[in-house]
């Protein structure tokens, strides 16, 4: 009711205001009531970017994560420097025994060498075993390559003369054998031990002239000088 009785006022109001224009302006009305609200704008544009804000409390320490991959091979470093002296190290287990010296020789006379010259090396033509080079056939000599101890032995056949030979080392008469030939073939027989040094020379020589020199060798006959190395000073430790 009280709607229409505004809405009359305002159509006379109107009208009076109407007729009235040529003239006066007239009161203003009774203000109305509020519109509804509008339909919601668009959006605006972004704002500038704001302050920095200050810095949060530190927040708790999180759960350890799994353990990652393994990373490449980093280049190699700088070479660093040389670093002091160490102590010695101990002292280590014996090794094993290396291969020990050699040394033997075997010769004889043939019918070519038989009878040899008194006073001098008797040179041996015949080789039963001298691959070792230890006794010389041009010399007459054994000559010694490795230091120790060693065994001569000489077998003699003795025929038409005396015989009396002398076993030399580096000019000393060592040992002496003597036969005094009776009829027939003798055998006479010299054997020694001596304690050598590299270098150090061995033979056998007839001695005291030809009335003395009855080596004799044939196709059935023998007359031999032999040698071997028995020990090597290391082998006495």
């Amino acid at each position: 009711m009280k709607s229409w009785i505004v809405l009359l006022a305002v159509v006379v109001s109107t009208a009076g205001t109407q007729s009235q224009d040529a003239c006066t302006q007239g009161y203003p009305g009774i203000p109305g009531n509020p519109g509804h609200n509008g339909i919601p704008g668009r959006d605006g544009r972004d704002g500038t970017k704001g302050d920095k804000g200050d810095t949060g409390t530190k927040g708790e320490l999180g759960l350890q994560g799994q353990k990652g991959l393994k990373g490449d091979i980093g280049p190699i470093g700088p070479k660093g420097t040389k670093g002091e002296i160490g102590h010695p190290g101990r002292v280590g287990f014996p090794g094993p025994i290396g291969a020990l010296p050699r040394s033997a020789f075997s010769v004889g006379l043939t019918a070519n060498t038989k009878f040899p010259p008194p006073n001098r090396p008797i040179k041996f033509d015949k080789v039963l075993y001298n691959s070792l080079n230890d006794f010389s056939s041009a010399t007459g000599k054994f000559t010694c390559k490795h230091s120790g101890v060693y065994y001569f032995t000489y077998h003699i056949t003795v025929y038409s003369r005396n015989v009396r030979v002398t076993l030399v080392k580096n000019g000393i008469k060592m040992l002496h054998t003597v036969d005094r030939y009776q009829s027939g073939e003798d055998q006479a027989s010299g054997a020694a031990i001596l304690e050598l040094q590299g270098g150090d020379e061995v033979w056998l020589q007839a001695h005291q002239g030809e009335a003395f020199n009855g080596l004799y060798a044939d196709g059935d006959d023998d007359t031999t000088f032999s040698g071997f190395l028995l020990f090597h000073p290391t082998t006495l430790k």
